[in-house]
């Protein structure tokens, strides 16, 4: 299977318009576009019954102490964690693309609450229901597809892997508000191909060409 998006060069630097925050310099970041890329894919095995998307960011720090701290980075060597950005599944079999903006378009406060997607496909809760449960403003269930959002002070850009599974059953075995972890360990021994595109973002001026 293959998978391929116009919306940034495979392993190349991912535009703000789909990340959910961009540098900025005066408040180090503001909101970004927070648009979904454009998926298309080809080559899928017979007896695909569904597909199932993730993008998954696996250089979060897997500590918060430094993170978006003055007068410090969030070291290199840091022990790093996944963070999920966007899990969907029950797309239809027919399938062979995602439009760009078809999912997202712009930041929603307090999340998306469409736990629906088009195509009948059912929309995961990402890691940002975790990362802003202590924020009055920003807390929320955040369904579905929101973009890159390092840290301004990492050390490191982040690559974040977009990943499309064909599956050999029509509804993924997973209820309620499901996260990314659920659906990887719900598809195991189902995937009859994958097919992923990568691409890196980074906040920090000192990354930035």
């Amino acid at each position: 299977m293959r998978l391929t998006t116009t919306s940034f060069a495979d392993g190349g630097a991912i535009p703000a318009r789909y990340a959910f925050v961009e540098a900025h310099p005066e408040t180090r970041f503001a909101f970004a576009g927070n648009v979904n890329p454009a998926l298309e894919w080809a080559d899928v095995p017979e007896g695909t019954r569904s597909f199932a998307v993730i993008c998954c960011d696996s250089d979060a720090p897997s500590v918060g102490d430094d993170v978006n701290q003055e007068d410090r980075e969030v070291p290199a060597d840091l022990v790093r964690a996944d963070f999920y950005h966007w899990v969907v599944v029950d797309l239809p079999a027919a399938l062979r693309s995602i439009e760009e903006g078809e999912f997202a378009e712009g930041v929603t406060k307090g999340g998306k609450r469409t736990r629906r997607g088009p195509g009948g496909s059912r929309q995961g809760l990402n890691d940002f229901t975790g990362w802003f449960a202590g924020d009055p403003e920003m807390a929320g269930d955040y369904f579905g597809y929101d973009g890159p959002a390092p840290p301004w002070n990492d050390s490191i850009a982040h690559r974040y892997v977009f990943t499309v599974y064909a599956l050999d059953f029509y509804r993924v075995p997973v209820r309620g508000d499901f996260t990314g972890g659920e659906v990887r360990e719900a598809i195991e021994g189902h995937v009859l191909a994958e097919a992923s595109v990568s691409g890196t973002y980074t906040q920090n001026p000192r990354l930035t060409p």
